[in-house]
């Protein structure tokens, strides 16, 4: 099969409503052509078929750059039953993950996720995401990660160096980063809130969404947010010099009632990414000022990662975003979409439903967010090795 027909159909299996598990419970749709289109998906699922040796080139791509050899692929099909073929392809996988080759793919991957790399300094998030990978470290270091966090990765020797970061402040593993703070520099440090809110939660702003529907604040539209509207700065409420409660054509709080409780936490870190004793940002305003607590939030507001979920410092906002689910349901949709040969989840909105990833999802959690364990599991599931 060539490599191109390949990945189609890796893609077509994913690229349906359902995982296969929930097939074996509705049974397909029947013979009922007028019952609707997901019984044709659940047909179209269920009609697949387990072919480790196809699952193994799209596998080999991913995870080592190259295709399998010809022993490799053999090992496969000359296993005397269906639990031989399983077993060694499982072993392959296991291999790959081994291989120094697998720390350069997963390096790449991390650049593509961050929007970054390419210069020493802007690789170090990534090569601090592809350590703990290659280590089988827990996805949650990532934000809570207190040490050794400016990590330098050579590719020739597929290895890995940690240093100290030198740009002062808190450390808590990429958030704290030099490079991703120069890279994402702007106004209000709006920019680096966007940064963490798509990479790591696959979420556009809003990010939170009131279930019990929206306000009347007397714009256009309704508030939707969670917050108290008056949680964010205005010219009226505490001396904001920009009306971040302004209806006059978007209901601004739907968005800002969550950017500005984060913003402020990163707004210290200047254009070079180095931490300041002060809020060293822009702001938009005329001959662009600096940025000021009373610019984000009200008296008595503090910074937090979500409503009821406050976070002092920068080392508490990772521990507060280490314990959310939507944040551990991120990171197995991107290498679950990585897996599958899909584009990025926020960019594109190649969503993967909550219930297609369930079952990696648990053994994430229980296990202690192992990320070398989750390209396993991802890379070895049914939806992967059918076609």
């Amino acid at each position: 099969m060539k490599r191109i027909e390949l990945l189609l159909l890796a893609a077509t299996s994913f690229a349906v409503p359902a995982c296969s598990n929930s097939v074996s419970q509705t049974g397909g749709g029947g013979d009922d052509d007028t019952s609707g289109s997901g019984d044709e998906w659940d047909q179209a699922l269920a009609s697949r078929v387990v072919d480790y040796p196809a699952a193994l080139r799209a596998a080999a791509l991913r995870l080592t750059g190259d295709l399998p050899t010809v022993a490799e692929t053999n090992s496969i099909v000359s296993a005397a039953d269906d639990a031989g073929k399983k077993a060694a392809y499982e072993g392959l996988i296991t291999q790959y993950l081994g291989r120094p080759t697998f720390a350069n793919q997963i390096f790449e991957f991390w650049q593509n996720t961050m929007k970054q790399g390419d210069t020493p300094a802007l690789d170090s998030a990534p090569a601090l995401a592809a350590q703990i990978t290659v280590n089988n470290l827990s996805y949650m270091n990532l934000f809570t990660q207190n040490a050794n966090t400016l990590v330098t990765f050579d590719p020739v020797a597929s290895t890995f160096t940690a240093a100290a970061p030198a740009n002062g402040g808190p450390v808590a593993g990429v958030l704290t980063d030099a490079g991703v703070h120069t890279q994402y520099f702007s106004n209000f440090a709006f920019r680096r809130v966007r940064w963490i809110q798509e990479v790591w939660d696959c979420a556009r702003f809003p990010a939170e969404v009131n279930p019990n529907g929206g306000t009347d604040v007397g714009g256009a539209s309704l508030y939707t947010g969670v917050w108290s509207f008056n949680s964010i700065a205005s010219p009226t409420n505490g001396g904001g010099r920009v009306n971040f409660q302004d209806t006059s054509a978007v209901i601004c709080a739907n968005c800002h009632t969550t950017i500005n409780h984060i913003a402020p936490l990163f707004a210290n870190y200047d254009m070079n990414g180095v931490f300041q004793t002060t809020i060293s940002v822009p702001t938009p305003l005329p001959n662009n000022p600096l940025a000021k607590l009373s610019d984000y939030l009200p008296p008595g507001e503090t910074t937090a990662w979500r409503y009821q979920k406050p976070a002092a410092d920068i080392p508490s906002f990772g521990t507060q975003m280490s314990q959310d689910p939507s944040v551990a349901a991120c990171g197995v949709a991107r290498i679950w979409n990585w897996a599958l040969g899909k584009t990025d989840i926020t960019d594109t909105l190649q969503v993967v439903p909550t219930d297609t990833i369930q079952t990696q999802l648990d053994a994430f959690t229980a296990g202690g967010f192992k990320m070398k364990d989750l390209v396993f599991a991802v890379f070895t599931s049914d939806d992967f090795v059918k076609f």
